[in-house]
């Protein structure tokens, strides 16, 4: 028979109550408002997007699949299926990895860099609108700040704080954009 906790729970107050209610009620509506635009306008849902980022982002277009995982916030399973999707759509190709060990590696495709070109103006253009656009700079600040922390008690490599800049923290940059081409 397990064991009853020895410690018990302490219950949140009403203000932590409500401020736990708004930060659930984002967490269950603002990804799947940003899915539904992407499915939309570019036939990508968000995932598909976020690792089509994570490897616009990295030099030439390549990570190993454990990499790609971390940057895209998935596990290698739910990675390995949207590859296999992307790969269908001839968006990515997957390979060996050079480095001779039993690794496997992805590699956005041309078509996918035009994919992800052609996507991401529309993406930040509802990021903006749900989200940069409707608070002021203290408040978008705040929550970064706020996230980042949650973020980092969860996985501290996965807080953008952690990383340099251009893996993954953010929406395809205009001058890589640009560069990419």
């Amino acid at each position: 028979m397990p064991s009853a906790p020895t410690d018990a729970p302490v219950w949140l107050d009403d203000d932590q109550q409500r401020s736990w209610s708004s930060v659930a009620a984002l967490l269950m509506t603002l990804p799947a408002t940003l899915d539904a635009q992407l499915r939309a306008d570019s036939g990508l849902n968000l995932f598909e997007y976020h690792v089509l980022v994570a490897l616009g982002e990295a030099p030439g277009r390549t990570l190993g699949m454990s990499d790609l995982a971390a940057l895209s916030r998935g596990s290698l399973s739910r990675l390995s299926h949207a590859v296999g999707r992307l790969e269908r759509s001839s968006l990515v190709e997957r390979s060996a990895c050079s480095d001779g060990r039993r690794r496997m590696e992805a590699r956005l495709t041309d078509v996918g860099w035009d994919k992800l070109v052609a996507a991401a103006p529309g993406h930040v253009r509802e990021v903006r609108r749900l989200v940069v656009d409707a608070l002021d700079d203290d408040q978008l600040a705040a929550l970064g700040v706020a996230a980042d922390v949650v973020v980092r008690t969860i996985d501290p490599a996965l807080a953008c704080g952690e990383r340099a800049r251009g893996t993954g923290c953010g929406p395809l940059p205009a001058e890589s954009a640009e560069q990419g081409r």
